[in-house]
């Protein structure tokens, strides 16, 4: 057994019901005195009860999905205005990502509050998107320094929004079994993340404000961000990542709808991988346990549903070639990746 794994240096703070607190005290032992808050219009009711126990100096909210360059810019700037010493995000993926784009230029100390099960947080990726293109790259300064979740912040996400959110987890659990950088820890971790991934969210899709079934989700939520972080994107989120670039698709959704289909691509060339994700779900194969979850809690079957055009099917094959992670276990082809995504684009079922 040879390999060599990085552990990201981060505090993580489990905190139902205590949000508020818990940030300030993060805030507090960074020794920061000008917190920015970024925070949508739509996540201002869930961010008031933290900001009014913050040293806040500019509230921003102009918070846009995949990060466009022009809107990072903006936030980087007003954060220089501002002089602020701190970033605190209260959001999903968007919000975190631009507090990330903030921290890439200046420096700048991250401490971020999920509302979703995006994950971001707990990664040093960051992305930003221009002229319909999403560039990504690694850079610690962007890994937030601390995390605080808080199961009662994610009591009013809507049911499909927790479904696609979770799945989006999932497929960061099912790329970290065979990314570039996988070793024994990542797919660990991802093993256990799937397990609470799976136990967490039918519960959450069935009542989105049962405490226990999100706080499971967001523990696997965590593991799933901790082991991806460690191995890198793999042949999914290569996909996802122009697919979403290119057409301005919901991250969320466009990921629990492209991962069956990359699973049941790759999973035939991964046998121990495979093996793994199957125990992890507690089923014969990893397709069949990704498949019966996806029933059970009425995932997203089409991109064409989502505002992706047929054409794109084409359009997305080379971009998506020139991106491929190292080491797939199953060689990639125009051919098979033009099926792949017509497969996705259609619904057809895995």
């Amino acid at each position: 057994m040879r390999f060599v794994h990085a552990t990201l240096p981060q505090r993580v703070v489990f905190a139902s019901g205590g949000s508020p607190e818990a940030v300030a005290e993060e805030v507090s032992l960074l020794g920061a005195q000008r917190v920015m808050l970024i925070a949508s219009e739509r996540a201002a009711a869930v961010a008031d009860p933290i900001a009014a126990r913050l040293p806040v100096v500019r509230r921003h909210e102009e918070v846009v999905m995949h990060v466009p360059v022009e809107v990072a810019g903006r936030a980087r700037t007003a954060a220089a205005a501002a002089e602020a010493e701190v970033v605190v995000t209260v959001g999903g993926g968007s919000a975190t990502g631009l507090g990330k784009a903030v921290a890439l230029t200046t420096g700048l100390p991250v401490v971020a509050v999920p509302t979703t099960y995006a994950g971001s947080e707990a990664t040093n990726v960051w992305g930003l998107t221009e002229s319909g293109t999403k560039t990504t790259g690694v850079d610690d300064k962007v890994l937030p320094r601390s995390i605080v979740y808080d199961a009662e912040l994610l009591t009013s996400l809507p049911a499909d929004m927790s479904v696609a959110s979770g799945l989006n987890a999932l497929a960061h659990c099912v790329d970290s079994m065979w990314g570039p950088r996988a070793d024994p820890i990542d797919q660990a971790l991802a093993g256990e993340g799937i397990r609470a991934l799976a136990a967490g969210l039918p519960v959450v899709a069935a009542d989105g404000g049962a405490i226990e079934g999100i706080e499971q989700t967001l523990y696997g939520a965590y593991l799933a961000a901790a082991a991806f972080a460690s191995a890198g994107s793999g042949l999914h989120h290569k996909i996802c990542h122009v697919l979403g670039g290119m057409f301005d698709l919901p991250h969320a959704q466009t990921h629990a709808v492209v991962l069956p289909h990359v699973l049941a691509f790759n999973a035939p060339s991964a046998p121990e991988a495979e093996r793994r994700i199957a125990a992890a779900f507690g089923t014969a194969t990893a397709v069949e346990g990704l498949a019966a979850l996806r029933a059970e809690v009425g995932a997203p079957r089409a991109l064409k549903d989502y505002g992706m055009p047929e054409e794109g099917i084409t359009k997305a094959v080379a971009p998506i070639m020139a991106a491929l992670p190292a080491g797939n276990p199953a060689p990639v082809t125009e051919e098979n990746l033009t099926a792949l995504l017509r497969a996705a684009w259609e619904g057809e079922r895995r």
